[in-house]
């Protein structure tokens, strides 16, 4: 059975597609997760101390970042990735709640 839309209805159902697109576009996105941000130091991996093969399991580190994070160590601060062009920002962007950078005592 064929069913036979009017162009009245086909418009009215693009307009409210449309409207329902343009809402969507312009909500805001939920905030982070706290549950991120509480990441105890106790489960945050040291880059002055991580294994290459522990460094590669972080997001966006493959095996040339995980050597050039080795060989630039020892790092005072887990910045210094990106200011001494370890590792892009974008990169880091991912991995900077996973990672500390821990001062021997």
């Amino acid at each position: 059975m064929k069913r036979k839309f009017s162009l009245l209805t086909i418009l009215a159902l693009a307009l409210a597609l449309l409207a329902n697109t343009h809402a969507l576009a312009q909500t805001k996105p939920a905030a982070p997760s706290t549950a991120k941000t509480t990441t105890s130091a106790s489960n945050l991996l040291d880059i002055n101390t991580a294994t290459v093969d522990q460094l590669k399991a972080l997001p966006g580190i493959g095996d040339a970042y995980a050597q050039k994070i080795v060989a630039g160590r020892p790092y005072a601060r887990k910045n210094e990735l990106v200011q001494k062009k370890i590792i892009p920002q974008a990169t880091y962007q991912k991995i900077a709640g996973m990672i500390i950078a821990k001062q021997p005592k």
